[in-house]
């Protein structure tokens, strides 16, 4: 059963309201979870992995009702080539592919990491700005979100745009021995980070070394965050990676109250 967390309208809203707005060249779109009333509210970005079509929206399904529930926006765009958004570009996981099949894993590795630090990022910051400019959204008080890709994402855009928080779930896991660029990519962004971040794994993640080494860069650059590790998720390192989303009933109450201290003054 989900959780949920506060005093805010316990009423579940299930379905998502499904919305478009520009990026830099085209059009895309994402999934919107509001609580009951007009506002404004705060609000989370939530930033998806790399799957491939409609499956992100399970993680949207999953973790937008739960923050509704508790009085918060819930927006989850589709980046270019993904999802709603499928038209408006290639899609990421062809791009690395090709890229493996042409040059090997380095080749692979730069062009992941070139493509999150750019169109994937332009996607997000393109989110940001039409977010900010609803009603129904308090504009100094969004944070940012997200899962595997999504979790390097939020660490991307902590460091390019004014989220009051963001949370990094598995961002970088499944990447982080295989990718040196994107090791270096995240740790340059912890370092200039303009939000505290919180990151949370499962204790059978692929790799933990993610979430304790950019919360050590973050300390030792004067920055403020937190970890949690949680206990293991399922049997596999997959199904511990799948807790950034899957497990949601558990991290929630903590990524809850990260976010309002910091948010919510």
């Amino acid at each position: 059963m989900l959780m949920v967390c506060s005093a805010h309208s316990t009423e579940r809203i299930d379905s998502p309201e499904i919305v478009h707005f520009e990026g830099e060249t085209s059009t895309l779109g994402g999934e919107l979870f509001k609580p009951k009333g007009s506002g404004p509210f705060p609000a989370v970005l939530y930033n998806h992995g790399s799957a491939p079509g409609m499956l992100n929206s399970q993680a949207s399904k999953i973790i937008g009702p739960l923050f509704a529930a508790n009085g918060w926006v819930f927006f989850m765009p589709y980046r270019r080539g993904q999802g709603l958004s499928k038209d408006a570009g290639h899609y990421i996981g062809d791009e690395i592919r090709d890229a493996r099949i042409r040059g090997g894993q380095m080749h692979a590795a730069e062009t992941m990491t070139r493509l999150l630090s750019t169109e994937q990022l332009q996607d997000q910051l393109a989110a940001l700005k039409w977010l900010k400019t609803q009603g129904f959204v308090r504009p100094d008080s969004v944070a940012a979100a997200g899962n595997s890709f999504g979790g390097v994402e939020a660490v991307l855009g902590a460091a390019n745009a004014p989220y009051c928080a963001a949370v990094d779930a598995s961002g970088g896991a499944e990447s982080w021995d295989d990718a040196p660029q994107l090791r270096v990519l995240m740790t340059d962004a912890v370092r200039t980070s303009r939000a505290p971040i919180f990151f949370l794994q499962a204790e059978n993640d692929f790799n933990l070394s993610p979430s304790r080494v950019l919360l050590s860069e973050m300390k030792a650059a004067g920055k403020q965050g937190e970890v949690k590790i949680y206990p293991p998720y399922g049997h596999s390192s997959k199904e511990g990676h799948s807790f950034a989303y899957m497990g949601a009933s558990v991290w929630f109450p903590d990524v809850l109250a990260f976010v309002e201290k910091n948010c919510n003054p």
